[in-house]
């Protein structure tokens, strides 16, 4: 048993025991994906190549996470038009929205030791509970403020030892600052997420996600006209930018889903878990378990991977 910062006494799990859990299991894995959608132009993509990749990737779940910038009034309303945007993608698929699709956090969390209920939570720790200790882990894929996803753990400390969490969130841990928009929006959720000792692989933005630059000439001359998904993707990605002249952009979350199709796509390396400041920088105490934290994205394979895909036929899923 160890304390956190908050005060929380988390279990800690052996260190074999853990690194064990650490490395994904080979095969079919369960998953939930947990995601800000209306946020950004990267959210689209990662759902859509999790739905096309059933030969890797079984998803049992797709929880609307909150976010709070210009594109949204607050953290329920960011939850809300994600929500819709995952209903409005999943039809363009053809894929039914219900009971798949699960609304989350309405709010940030206040404190370390609160959670925020939602419908997203709740299934989330009844998915993890409902699998034992021995069985391969409920895969937590997270692209955005991990509130969902932490609140779950709060509420039920014991889905630690059920899951592994793959979560775009911060800076690499050597970073001059863990600052990012998924991390810094709920820091209390990403200090519990750090702190629990649940096994987690962090994949960093700056020099990581970053790798996964696109082009709307990319996009047109690879998926433009496939299918009513890849259209919508192209039209949404070229609406984001005006000036596209010498312009290239990140699909920032589609690292996470290359990751859990091939790992070695973003290789990994483990390192203790970071404490995370007030001011979201990190810092660091060797005695802390160990977490996974992705160095690298192989840019190519993965976005011909997602480009075959999402642009196959329209009941290819």
């Amino acid at each position: 048993m160890w304390y956190d910062k908050e005060g929380i006494r988390w279990e800690r799990m052996p260190e074999a025991e853990l690194v064990r859990r650490l490395s994904l299991p080979e095969g079919k894995l369960d998953m939930v994906l947990d995601t800000d959608t209306y946020n950004e132009v990267d959210d689209q993509f990662a759902l859509a190549y999790c739905l096309r990749s059933p030969e890797r990737l079984n998803v049992q779940a797709v929880y609307a996470a909150p976010f709070f910038n210009d594109r949204s009034s607050g953290p329920a309303d960011g939850m809300e038009k994600s929500l819709a945007e995952i209903v409005r993608l999943l039809d363009k698929m053809g894929v039914p929205a219900g009971g798949l699709v699960h609304e989350g956090s309405r709010a940030f969390l206040s404190d370390g030791h609160t959670p925020v209920d939602s419908p997203a939570a709740r299934d989330l720790v009844a998915r993890a509970m409902a699998r034992s200790e021995d069985d391969p882990p409920l895969v937590v894929a997270a692209i955005g403020a991990i509130t969902n996803v932490a609140s779950a753990i709060l509420m039920e400390p014991r889905i630690t030892r059920r899951i592994h969490i793959v979560w775009l969130g911060g800076q690499p841990t050597g970073y001059p600052t863990a600052s990012e928009f998924n991390l810094s929006q709920d820091l209390h959720a990403a200090r519990t997420v750090f702190d629990c000792g649940a096994p987690l692989t962090l994949v960093p933005c700056m020099g990581v996600a970053s790798h996964l630059l696109t082009t709307v000439e990319e996009l047109e001359a690879c998926i433009g006209g496939k299918n009513a998904l890849c259209d919508a993707l192209v039209e949404l990605f070229a609406a984001y930018e005006d000036d596209r002249f010498a312009w290239a952009k990140e699909i920032w979350d589609v690292s996470v889903i290359g990751h859990l199709i091939h790992p070695e796509w973003v290789p990994t390396k483990l390192v203790p878990s970071p404490l995370l400041t007030d001011d979201s920088h990190w810092a660091h105490d060797g005695r802390r378990h160990l977490i996974r934290e992705a160095y690298f994205c192989h840019r190519n394979p993965i976005f011909r991977d997602l480009f075959g895909k999402i642009g196959g036929k329209e009941d290819g899923i």
